[in-house]
């Protein structure tokens, strides 16, 4: 199934979904990791396995700045980073047939919604956003989202209530901004890491994509 596409141009890792021999795959999930991560995050590797449980094949990949050095921030490479994203969705958007999803946790999915804000059309069926970082910590007024109004497809916002970079209040604003559907997933007293020992947040960030996807 991927077999015509290399996979080490985006650093990417494949979760081949879990379905039948002969059934295509359900569509195809891009996502990528937060400033301080990597494609090997315990929060990506949850996601996909989730996604490829119902039947879609999921990529988690690595940002540029992560390609070329394996721990640091991503100073000064947004750009470049966007590229990147820009690759990945070119490089696996028809790979086969059906629906594209793409985002990532924090920087990575900020990046990846720039990336959707400015392709016309857009090649992304749902944007599903983990930890959107609608402002730096304790400094509100610095927000995050100038962008967001020309995002034109459905966006999913999964977000901990306790997370610094922004409040469920803060969130659901931002995400009043995109001109399309959209569904805010609170975890309850979850961090920006999205760790919780009561909510399965991979299941409730899928099944609000696939909510929206319908």
């Amino acid at each position: 199934m991927i077999a015509h596409v290399n996979l080490d141009e985006i650093a990417g890792v494949a979760h081949e979904p879990e379905a039948d021999a002969f059934r295509r795959p359900r569509g195809i999930v891009l996502l990528t990791h937060g400033a301080g991560g990597n494609r090997d995050s315990e929060l990506l590797q949850r996601v996909c396995d989730e996604w490829s449980r119902g039947g879609w094949l999921a990529i988690r990949y690595n940002l540029p700045y992560r390609r070329r050095r394996p721990t640091g921030p991503p100073s000064g490479s947004a750009a470049a980073d966007r590229a990147g994203i820009e690759e990945a969705i070119a490089l696996c958007g028809n790979l086969i047939d059906g629906p594209l999803i793409a985002g990532g946790h924090s920087y990575g999915g900020r990046q990846t919604s720039m990336v959707v804000a400015e392709t016309k059309p857009p090649r992304v069926d749902v944007l599903t956003l983990f930890s959107y970082p609608v402002h730096p910590p304790g400094k509100p007024e610095r927000r995050r989202t100038e962008h967001l109004p020309d995002i034109t497809v459905p966006t999913v916002f999964t977000h901990g209530t306790s997370d610094p970079f922004g409040t469920p209040e803060e969130v659901r604003e931002a995400a009043a901004l995109i001109a399309a559907p959209t569904e805010v997933v609170d975890i309850t007293g979850a961090r920006h890491d999205l760790r919780s020992k009561t909510l399965d947040v991979p299941a409730l960030a899928v099944e609000a994509a696939l909510r929206l996807l319908r």
